[in-house]
């Protein structure tokens, strides 16, 4: 029976900052600042939750450790003094309210920053061991540098401190010393790896707050045909003071660039929970003004559909909008997972229409869920509020162990921002990948890299939509090759009648095309050409060519997400 739960009612909007130094990092710009002094600052400024994460080195936070140790020797053997009985006072009084996290920032090979934050019952001696097994000279322990010398690499990085218990986190990823690799002079299949990497827990960023498509969380959302995985990403000062310096904003103090968490109680498991989780409205950037106004759902509305999300009016049986609902729970399943709203439009600019009664349809969804999807699929049904209506939101994991169907013989899948019936071929590559242990040795998944069509030397192809590779008439019926830009699969024996949204479209048009395409007839530029643009929502979508020795290449449903490199160039953007 398939399963779905509800958002525990417990949970609260909690502010953290999981990037603190002290006075332990060489850089730190107050050496007098006091363990104490950086607890009172993060009570002024509200914080629930923070790390020490110096450079390299834990010495931080076994410097607390080991003053309040003191001062409670002191106190056991009666030589503590009104100021020291002060001071442990407030100690205990301050980490009943703040949880403070053991942790550090390594400096990985190439200089890459990431973040280990661990359970603060963590001994420091295992954290210190953690470092020497990254390559941190011992002699260099305690120095707080970020020059270190040779060390490990990202991704050992990343699992040791999984597999230690910790959380990590690519620090500042979309700046200086950051995953994401802004200003390096390569990247490709490296910025894959350090993005996406399972032992990866979040991105940490430094304009969460910012909208459109060029922020960086918007970037690692899951729609983009190399990033499949969608991140959940942060934002922390990475204060080396206590108050932002007035002459250098740039110089943040303790919680001026915090993180808003949605958890049921303030832990550091509740914390690895909702990063390991995919409900990625969990998590918002802290604006102290203007935080509670914050709709998480009017902005995905702004997204529109896509690969990763949804939108439906209602959930009546009625004109098969149930079924709609169910059919993209089954399509996200097979897919990367996503989120669909009911109740609300996908124009940012009606209003939300509503559910009546929200628990009696979230239950109903939930038996219908069950009922009909096929293996059991854990999904997370429940209600929230978008302008002052309520809403359902339903949030669909990948499934590992595909391919579902819905009434155990409709297979769906999704293409871009359209939900339709899987076509064999489609359904022989989600059961390959639902079967890695009976199959693995008999085909090997190729890597994203190796998806991508290199036949040819020369520009590669866009990184969306389809292009029809080639065409065979039998008894009188057209069969077409299919080549699915975002993963390179190809897809045979599609006829027009049988194909999709997406593919109906490519294959009228490519039917439409005259047999020898005119220079009229196509926007050129050297080898690259646009046959068509369309306005989608926001975005638009491209029907683009390609010269090659072979002849003519056709792409169709090209999203602007797609578009790269000298593609980019042609349609008059600027090239990544």
């Amino acid at each position: 029976m398939a399963k779905s739960k509800n958002r525990p009612k417990s949970r609260q909007w909690r502010l953290m900052d999981l990037h603190l130094h002290t006075p332990a990092s060489s850089d730190y710009q107050e050496p007098d600042v006091s363990c104490l002094d950086i607890l009172y600052r993060s009570e002024a400024r509200n914080l629930d939750i923070i790390a020490f994460t110096d450079h390299n080195t834990v010495a931080g936070y076994r410097i607390m450790q080991e003053e309040i140790q003191q001062l409670e020797f002191l106190e056991r053997s009666g030589r503590i003094t009104d100021e020291e009985r002060t001071r442990l006072s407030e100690y205990r009084r301050l980490l009943k309210k703040i949880l403070v996290l053991p942790g550090f920032e390594f400096t990985a090979t190439l200089g890459f920053h990431i973040l280990g934050v661990f359970p603060p019952e963590t001994p420091v001696r295992e954290i210190e061991h953690i470092l020497l097994s990254l390559n941190i000279p011992s002699d260099q322990l305690d120095n707080g540098s970020m020059t270190v010398g040779a060390t490990s690499d990202v991704l050992t990085a990343y699992r040791l401190i999984d597999e230690a218990g910790g959380l990590a986190i690519a620090a500042h990823a979309n700046s200086t010393h950051g995953v994401a690799m802004r200003g390096y002079g390569f990247g490709g299949q490296t910025k894959i790896a350090y993005t996406q990497d399972p032992h990866l827990h979040a991105l940490e960023v430094t304009d969460l707050g910012q909208k459109g498509r060029r922020s960086t969380a918007n970037f690692f959302n899951g729609t983009k045909p190399e990033y499949p995985r969608r991140m959940h990403c942060i934002q922390g000062s990475d204060a080396h003071r206590l108050r932002t310096d007035p002459k250098n904003k740039k110089q943040l103090g303790v919680g001026a660039r915090a993180t808003k968490v949605n958890l049921p109680v303030i832990s550091f498991d509740a914390l690895k929970e909702l990063f390991l989780g995919n409900d990625f409205a969990r998590t918002r950037p802290h604006w102290p003004a203007s935080d509670e106004e914050f709709d998480f759902i009017q902005q995905a509305r702004e997204e529109g559909p896509s690969i990763i999300q949804d939108f439906h009016e209602s959930m009546s049986v009625r004109g098969g909008r149930l079924y709609a609902i169910i059919a993209d729970v089954c399509a996200f399943a097979n897919r990367n997972g996503g989120t669909l709203y009911i109740g609300i439009s996908s124009d940012p600019k009606k209003a939300p229409i509503a559910i009546a009664k929200p628990s009696v349809s979230i239950r109903r969804l939930e038996e219908e869920l069950s009922k009909r999807i096929s293996p059991p699929l854990v999904c997370q049904v429940d209600g929230q509020e978008t302008q002052g209506k309520k809403v359902i939101r339903v949030l669909v994991p990948r499934g590992e162990d595909p391919p579902y169907a819905v009434d155990d013989n409709k297979i769906y899948v999704r293409d871009e921002a359209d939900t339709g019936l899987a076509v064999r071929d489609e359904i022989v590559q989600l059961v390959l990948r639902g079967s890695p242990t009976t199959v693995s040795q008999l085909v090997v998944e190729p890597k994203i890299e190796e998806r991508v069509d290199t036949t040819e030397v020369g520009i590669h192809p866009p990184r969306t939509g389809v292009e029809i590779v080639d065409v065979e008439k039998r008894n009188g019926v057209s069969y077409y090759t299919m080549r699915d830009l975002r993963n390179g699969n190809v897809v045979k024996n599609v006829t027009r009648t049988s194909a999709r949204r997406l593919w109906h479209y490519a294959i009228s048009q490519y039917i439409a095309l005259p047999k020898e395409i005119k220079e009229a007839q196509v926007s050129w530029q050297g080898d690259l050409g646009v046959l068509r643009v369309q306005k989608r929502g926001k975005g638009k979508r491209y029907d683009l060519v390609q010269k090659s020795p072979q002849g003519i290449r056709y792409y169709f449903g090209v999203t602007e997400d797609g578009i790269h490199g000298e593609w980019k160039i042609m349609v008059g953007g600027e090239a990544e």
